[in-house]
């Protein structure tokens, strides 16, 4: 439990460093993703870069334990 939660601290000082590269990326702006903007109402859900993440974690998860 403890080598878990000091690389996940690790994972999130590197995410926090590279955070200003990696908010200039297309995530949560692609087509395929639901954006309605109303007088009084927003609403915005990711639906293709859900998928997208989600792909590519299962990629992940499915080469590291080959």
């Amino acid at each position: 439990m403890q080598q878990f939660l000091i690389a996940l601290g690790i994972l999130f000082l590197i995410l926090g460093i590279a955070w200003p590269w990696l908010s200039q990326l297309p995530l949560g702006r692609l087509p395929g993703d639901i954006h309605i903007e109303r007088e009084n109402f927003s609403f915005h859900f990711p639906l293709m870069t859900g998928l997208l993440i989600s792909i590519l974690v299962s990629l992940i998860v499915w080469w590291t334990r080959r």
